[in-house]
């Protein structure tokens, strides 16, 4: 990462700690204006975090880094800095998603995560450990989440762990197969937000956010991924046909 780089994920994250340190003594606005803030400054600012650190995927000592920001998010835990370990949570999940990547050999294996990986959100949040745990542990939810704050308010909205690995992840796989990082940056980041905005206009308790990820993976790269899928077709036939 150049220097430049660094430093701006360095003022990130510390703009990112101030808000979360400092966001309930701004006055307080109605709820629509809570989510319109959350879903149109809050969620990008977070997942800028993985646009601006997106070189240290390539690294070679991305597993190590991963672990030092667990180990920092725990330490802050430990000690009662709640806003520390917000954002320690936050740099730690984006991390572990890059690392993630490296376990992947070809682009097939993400396009097949990113179709599978929707439903399982689906019946998690509707049926599964996701649904036991938001409705039986909500203090356990919120310890392990990413938390938006709101102004005026000690808490705010709250995304699961899995939704920032699969949003790093997804990044990262654009960036190393060659597809549109800067729309699928766009897309996934935005698709993130209608979730959010869904989930109040409609009145719901929650909605699962990885389809929204998933999509804002495959939709911006689709017309790449399907070109890639005939020329390894097309490489098939003709091996065939010199056999």
């Amino acid at each position: 990462m150049s220097p430049a780089r660094a430093g701006a994920l360095a003022a990130l994250l510390a703009a990112l700690l101030c808000w979360t340190a400092f966001a309930g003594a701004v006055p307080g606005m109605t709820t629509r204006w809570e989510v319109a803030l959350t879903a149109a400054v809050l969620i990008p600012a977070a997942f800028a975090v993985a646009w601006v650190a997106l070189p240290v995927a390539r690294s070679r000592w991305i597993l190590s880094y991963a672990a030092l920001a667990g180990a920092s998010a725990v330490v802050f835990d430990l000690v009662g800095a709640g806003s520390a370990f917000n954002v320690a949570k936050l740099l730690a999940l984006t991390l572990a998603g890059f690392w993630f990547l490296t376990l992947f050999e070809a682009l097939s294996w993400v396009v097949l995560v990113a179709v599978i990986i929707p439903w399982v959100d689906i019946a998690s949040v509707y049926r599964g450990p996701t649904k036991v745990v938001v409705e039986q542990e909500p203090g356990l939810f919120e310890r392990i989440a990413i938390t938006f704050r709101v102004p005026g308010e000690d808490d705010g909205a709250l995304l699961g762990p899995p939704d920032v690995l699969f949003f790093a992840l997804f990044l990262a796989a654009a960036d190393r197969f060659g597809l549109r990082v800067g729309a699928t940056w766009l897309v996934m980041t935005c698709g993130l937000a209608a979730t959010l905005v869904s989930t109040y206009s409609f009145d719901l308790g929650g909605l699962p956010a990885l389809p929204a990820i998933a999509l804002g993976f495959l939709l911006p790269n689709g017309d790449l991924l399907l070109a890639r899928v005939r020329a390894r077709r097309g490489e098939r036939r003709t091996g065939r046909d010199e056999s």
